[in-house]
This record gives C-alpha cells, sequence and structure tokens, in this order.
C-alpha cells in the first residue's frame, strides 16, 4: 500500500494526540492505543473536532436562540385567551438544537471524553447474533423504536388537565437535564463495560445490597410498565371494529416483512419498508371498509377484557419467536411511522396554526381531584409526564441492544442524546394534540366510565358539573365527533390513545381533505400508536426475559444459556402471567384503569430513572471527575425527590382520590356497612375490585420506592467514598484498538467525509463489515 509511511505517522500522532493521555476523570488515564499501521487512523484528529465558529455560523445560532425565546415568551409571558400552537412547535425545535449543539457537547468534553481509537463491544465481541456493528442511522432508528412506547402519547394527554404551561416545561426543560442526560450517559458505561445490563452495572458499582436491590427493582418495575403499555392499546382499540381490524393486520404485515428481509431481498431495508408502509394504508382503509359490513363489525367489535387476553398471548408469541421475523421488520416500519408522523404533525401545526384555548394553568392544577387523574400539580405532573422527559425504561434499553451495536464511542451522543430529544418531541406534539380538540370533548374522553356512566348523556352532565370556563357541552358534540371519526362513541375512551388521535385528526383535517377525511386521520393515528405501544410491549417482554434468564442463572446455571428454548419459554412465560395479571385488573378496574394506574406507572418509571441516574453518579464519581459531577447529581437530586413524595403520597395522603391506603379503608368500610354502591363504584363487586386493586398498588408503591431509597443510599455512599479517595477502581472492559471507522453523527462533517473517503481505498478484505440491519 503506497500510503504505509503516512498512515504510520498519523497512527503514531493520533496515539497521541490531545487528551489520549489524560485522565477521564480525575485519576483514571486512558491508554495508549497502537493503531494497525496498514489501516487508515480510526478517529479524527482532535483538531478537526473542535468547532470553528464563523460569521454564518454565529448569526444563525443567534436566530436560533432569539426564535426560541421569542416562543417561550409567547408561552408563558404574553397570556391572552388563546395562544398559537406554532410556538410550542418553535420553542421545542430551538431549544433542543441549543440543548444538543452547546449541552451535550459540554457532556461529551468534560464528562465522558469519548475515543475513537478505541474497539467498542460490537466490534471486539463481534459474534454475528447480539453484537454487530451497526450503522449509525440504522442503529438511531432501532433505539428510539424500542425506547418510544406509550409514555410519550399518553402522559401529556393526561397531564394536559392541568393546563398547557407546567407540562411544555416539564417536557422541554426536563428531557435537556434529566431524560437526555441519563439515556446519554447509561448507553456510554454500559458500552465501556461489554453492554452489561443496569442491574448489572449497579452490582459492580454498588455491590452485593444495592445491585440485588436494583435488580428486584428492575424487574418489578418492568412488569408495571409493560401492562400500562398494553393497557393503553386496549383502552384505544375497545368497542372500535376498524381499530381492531386494522391493527390486527400489522401482525401478518410484519411477518410478512420479516420473512421477505430473510429469505426472499436480504438487506433491502427501503424496500420493505415502502412496501410495508402501502399495506398499512390499505389495512388503514380496509379497516373502514369491514367495520361497515355486518360481519365485520360483529367479528371485530370485541369486549376489551378479550382485547387483552388477546394482547398477552401475542406478548408472549412475540417474546419468543425469532427477532428477525417480528421484531425487526416492526422496527423498521414504526420507526418510518413514528418520526414521519410527528414531523408531519409538525408541519401541519405550523401552516394551519390551531389556537389553544386552554388556560396556562388550569382549574385543576392546584387541586387534588381532577377527573382525569388525581393530585396536585407537584409531584404528580413529574410522573405523569414519565417518557416524553425521562423514562428509566430507557436505562434498560440503553443497558441492553444498543450499546451491543455502537460501532463507534462518539456516536453515543446522536444516539443516546439525540434520541431521546427525538422522543421528548413527541411528547410536546402530543399535547399540542390533546390542547387543540374542544376541552369538553376531552374531559368526555378522559374521564373515567364510573364518572360518566359510559354513555353520552352522562358524560354530558359530568363534564358540565365541572364548572369549566368557557365548556357548554352538549350530545350532539360528542355524537357528530364521534361519527366524524367513523367511531359509536368517544366517552370515556380513557389512555390518551384516543385523544391524541382525534387531536390529530382534527389538525390534519383542517390541511387535507377536511371533515371528510377525519375517520381516515383518526385510524391512520391509532395505527400510528400501535405500532408506537406494541413495539415496546415486544421489546419489554424480551428485555424482561433476558433480565429473569440472568436472575435465575445465579441459582440454576442453565437459564444463563440463550439457546436453551425452555428456560426462555418459562422465562417468557413468568413475565408474561405477571404483567398480564396486573393488564386484567387495570381493564377491569371500576374507577378507569389508566386513571388508577398510571400514576403508578409514572411512579415506578421515575424510579428506576433514579436508579439509573445514581448508578452513573456513582461510576462519574469512581472515574474521578468531582467538577462536573452536578451534570447527574442535580436530575437525580430532583428526580428523587419528587417521586419519593409522589409515593409517599400515594402511601399515606388520607384523600382517597390521591391515596391507595385511603382509597382501599374507605371501600372496605362502605363493604362493611352493607353499601351496594360507593363512590364512583356502582356494585358491591365493583367495590371489591377496588379493595383488590388498591391493595396491589399500595404493596408494589412501597416495595418500588424501598428499594429506590436503598439504591440511591449505597450510591450516594460509593460517591462519597470515591471523593475521599480520588477516585475507585474502574469496572470497564480493557481498552482495545479499533480496526474501523465511521462517522458519529447523522450528517458527516467535512473530516469526518475525507477520513471515509481514505477508507475507500482500504482493500475490500481487509475492510471491517458493518450491519445494515
Amino acid at each position: 500500500m503506497g500510503n504505509d509511511a503516512g498512515r504510520q505517522d498519523r497512527a503514531r500522532a493520533g496515539s497521541k494526540r490531545d487528551g489520549a493521555l489524560q485522565p477521564a476523570g480525575g485519576g483514571e488515564v486512558e491508554p495508549v492505543l497502537v493503531q494497525d499501521p496498514e489501516l487508515p487512523p480510526t478517529a479524527v484528529d482532535e483538531a478537526d473536532l473542535a468547532p470553528r465558529w464563523t460569521p454564518a455560523k454565529v448569526i444563525l445560532w443567534v436566530a436560533i436562540a432569539l426564535l426560541g425565546g421569542l416562543a417561550w415568551t409567547m408561552l408563558a409571558l404574553v397570556r391572552g385567551e388563546t395562544v398559537n400552537a406554532i410556538w410550542f412547535v418553535f420553542a421545542a425545535v430551538c431549544t433542543y438544537l441549543i440543548a444538543y449543539r452547546f449541552y451535550s457537547k459540554l457532556i461529551e468534553r468534560k464528562l465522558l471524553r469519548p475515543d475513537d481509537r478505541r474497539a467498542a463491544p460490537a466490534e471486539y465481541l463481534a459474534n454475528g447474533k447480539d453484537f454487530v456493528p451497526t450503522d449509525r442511522r440504522v442503529l438511531y432508528g432501532h433505539h428510539f423504536a424500542a425506547i418510544a412506547g406509550a409514555g410519550p402519547l399518553v402522559g401529556p394527554v393526561l397531564a394536559a388537565q392541568m393546563g398547557y404551561l407546567p407540562g411544555t416545561i416539564w417536557i422541554i426543560i426536563g428531557v435537556i437535564l434529566a431524560g437526555a442526560v441519563q439515556d446519554y450517559l447509561v448507553l456510554f458505561f454500559s458500552m465501556r463495560r461489554g453492554g452489561r445490563s443496569l442491574g448489572q452495572m449497579a452490582r459492580d458499582e454498588l455491590g452485593v445490597i444495592g445491585g440485588t436491590a436494583a435488580i428486584i427493582a428492575t424487574l418489578a418495575i418492568m412488569v408495571i410498565i409493560v401492562a400500562i403499555l398494553a393497557l393503553v392499546v386496549v383502552n384505544a382499540l375497545g368497542e372500535s371494529p376498524w381499530g381492531v381490524f386494522s391493527v390486527s393486520m400489522t401482525i401478518p404485515i410484519a411477518l410478512f416483512m420479516g420473512v421477505y428481509l430473510r429469505f426472499i431481498r436480504p438487506g433491502k431495508i427501503t424496500e420493505i419498508s415502502i412496501i410495508g408502509f402501502v399495506l398499512l394504508m390499505f389495512a388503514i382503509v380496509a379497516g373502514g371498509w369491514v367495520a361497515e359490513t355486518e360481519w365485520g363489525a360483529a367479528a371485530f367489535t370485541l369486549d376489551r377484557t378479550v382485547i387483552a387476553v388477546g394482547i398477552i398471548v401475542y406478548g408472549f408469541v412475540a417474546a419468543i419467536l425469532p427477532v428477525w421475523l417480528l421484531l425487526a421488520p416492526r422496527d423498521y416500519l414504526s420507526t418510518f411511522m413514528k418520526i414521519g408522523t410527528i414531523v408531519m404533525l409538525a408541519g401541519a401545526i405550523v401552516l394551519v396554526r390551531p389556537e389553544i384555548t386552554v388556560p396556562a394553568f388550569s382549574e385543576f392544577a392546584g387541586g387534588d381531584a381532577g377527573p382525569v387523574v388525581s393530585g396536585s400539580l407537584f409531584p404528580f405532573l413529574f410522573v405523569t409526564i414519565a417518557c416524553g422527559a425521562l423514562s428509566g425504561f430507557h436505562a434498560l434499553i440503553a443497558s441492553g441492544t444498543t450499546p451491543k451495536l455502537i460501532e463507534k464511542e462518539r456516536q453515543t451522543r446522536f444516539i443516546g442524546y439525540g434520541g431521546m430529544l427525538m422522543e421528548s418531541f413527541v411528547a410536546i406534539m402530543a399535547l399540542v394534540a390533546a390542547l387543540s380538540i374542544d376541552r369538553g370533548i376531552y374531559f368526555a374522553m378522559n374521564s373515567s366510565a364510573a364518572a360518566t356512566g359510559g354513555t353520552v348523556e352522562g358524560a354530558v352532565a359530568f363534564v358540565n358539573s365541572l364548572g369549566l370556563a368557557g365548556v357548554n357541552l352538549t350530545p350532539d358534540v360528542l355524537t357528530q365527533t364521534a361519527a366524524n371519526v367513523g367511531e359509536e362513541s368517544i366517552v370515556s375512551r380513557t389512555g390518551g390513545a384516543p385523544t391524541l388521535a382525534l387531536g390529530l385528526a382534527h389538525i390534519m383535517q383542517q390541511l387535507i381533505g377536511g371533515t371528510s377525511l377525519m375517520s381516515f386521520w383518526y385510524h391512520f393515528a391509532i395505527m400510528f400508536e400501535a405500532l408506537f405501544i406494541l413495539t415496546a410491549v415486544d421489546a419489554g417482554t424480551r428485555v424482561a426475559r433476558f433480565m429473569l434468564q440472568d436472575t435465575f442463572g445465579n441459582i440454576i446455571p442453565k437459564f444463563r444459556d440463550p439457546d436453551w428454548r425452555v428456560g426462555a419459554w418459562i422465562c417468557t412465560a413468568v413475565m408474561v402471567a405477571a404483567w398480564g395479571a396486573i393488564l386484567i385488573m387495570g381493564v377491569t378496574d371500576p374507577l378507569g384503569g389508566i386513571n388508577t394506574l398510571f400514576p403508578l406507572f409514572g411512579i415506578a418509571n421515575q424510579l428506576l430513572a433514579a436508579i439509573a441516574l445514581a448508578v452513573c453518579m456513582a461510576i462519574v464519581a469512581k472515574r474521578g471527575n468531582f467538577r462536573w459531577l452536578w451534570i447527574v447529581a442535580v436530575p437525580l437530586a430532583f428526580t428523587a425527590v419528587v417521586t419519593i413524595t409522589a409515593s409517599m403520597f400515594k402511601i399515606f395522603s388520607p384523600v382517597p382520590a390521591v391515596g391507595y391506603w385511603a382509597q382501599n379503608a374507605a371501600f372496605r368500610e362502605a363493604l362493611a356497612a352493607g353499601e351496594d354502591s360507593f363512590g364512583n363504584a356502582p356494585t358491591r363487586a365493583a367495590m371489591e375490585a377496588v379493595v383488590r386493586n388498591t391493595t396491589v398498588q399500595g404493596v408494589l408503591s412501597i416495595l418500588f420506592v424501598t428499594l429506590a431509597i436503598i439504591v440511591i443510599f449505597f450510591a450516594i455512599l460509593h460517591t462519597v467514598r470515591s471523593f475521599r479517595s480520588g477516585g475507585g477502581p474502574s469496572s470497564e472492559d480493557p481498552a482495545l484498538p479499533s480496526r474501523r471507522y465511521a462517522p458519529s453523527g447523522l450528517i458527516a462533517t467535512k473530516a469526518e467525509k475525507a477520513l471515509e473517503r481514505e477508507w475507500s481505498t482500504v482493500d475490500a478484505d481487509k475492510r471491517p463489515a458493518r450491519s445494515g440491519h
């Protein structure tokens, strides 16, 4: 090779370039990595990574900052009777851009210091199954599809009860300082440790007691998370033949896509994605045709309990099927659908410019007895809006499949921090969609059937009794809205998904098609949400099975063998039975399953985030990087205070609408007194269900908060020890030199493109392989 001498010089320079020998934190020194002299450099030179500010760039970022500042001013300070929805889009996008460009760069340079000369686990543990170097753009799609479940759709819709401003601030500011930080740190630290899970990292960093508490908490919380995800699907599809048919069709479509990619046209991702998209559009349209037929209405109008059983069976089957057959093709398609739909909705908002009539702070922001979710703004806003701002579930993905597929260390910023920003944008669009519809319709849809009676007349009477300013709901409004979206009823369609679908349909019909296309847009949104949620149900069940196999493996080593199908089936059955039981409990809850369970879901999810941040804090402390420890300590402190406070409210509050045990006691006393109905429970059977459900929820609340406090205590203990000793022993895998190169972001920089061209001259037999999917 003619450039050998030059490459050897660059390799030597690269091994000594600025930062290579400096401490990663305060006491940890990066090793000198000797690169193969026959290959081009595996990392862009440090000098080329430094930002080059030009007048055009300065003007651009000043313009972004000014536009974002104007948008926040219009939302937070200039409060007329209405606020235009475009300001939500501008405030979010401008803030995300600034945070990604500056704050995530600060974390990269000061806290993590990634080194692309160092091989990632996907390279040094490559086995073609779990560890596969994957193109960063494809991996971004995989990661986003896995983390983006029901949370960013449901939480903001429920929290719209409190007004538009609290949710907007938490979603945007929360993701920048907490959610994206957690995802980025967990992904990076897991990658540095060979792709270890959060529980394994906790055990390594916090010892046996702290690690065991983290493992138990992770498994228990996963059960709640998957159950709530499934419950959202049930509530979206209940008594909706159109939705049941269309969503059911996604399963054979995904199976066909898997077979197509595996056997018919291997590697043709774009091709099969287009085919799958066309088939999905046809499934939506065909759903309308089927629902209008007598046989279709009879066959696909299903009771919610029947749908729940179907999802339980589906969850078991999907978790034991090969990844390539169902989960992988759904990831491909759902990522296109998710990002495409959200961008389409944002564009429609900018063009249509809908006016929001919801106040910045509503009548229910300060009280305990909201008709949608109970509890005051603090702390319950921060656990109701979970996944859009901060999500512990993401930590399981960021320490699960994604770190085993990362090609280069510097890509963790794009995938970890950038992926979470996209999910936050999903949450903002969900919030705007919920805010855009009539307030009376919003409360009629999201109040429980026990409150509305499940009828139009009952919903009208209940909503008008709330005393909302400017709201005078009529039966005609509800019946006409239901007819416009092709549904028999929209009353008490709790869970957030139907409300988001109606909001999207309301905005899109103003841009394309008018009222005649509202039913298409509504069911398109239901399909979009089902892809979101079922992907998370699939992935969550599979990840939970892996975690349970590892746990059982401590007693029976055979369970750790991934090829032992009996063990896989047993662990899958155990986890599906656990979340399936919670799902059935939610479906049969007379007080509205999602309204009752979502606070527990939010608290559990945020407690898991606190656990993840606590583990990250201990790792940062052991690296000796105490000057920048606040980056993880501040979101940990806030999350711990919020979620522990919320847990205390749910456990000890004397208000039955808030506290599980207070509600349990009230209903037990009513049963003992011989009452046949009490509160929102119309029968003794419903009253008994409330007692049973609140007992389960109360016990779980105590378990979750206790385990989280244990983990946080040990994390603080180890952090203090590291501070006193100036650092601690590292549990990272030994550094190995990389033999491959890839750009770090979505679009390669000038220096990265130049290095890519140099790698393109390497002989094909020496060029490392990369997975396209």
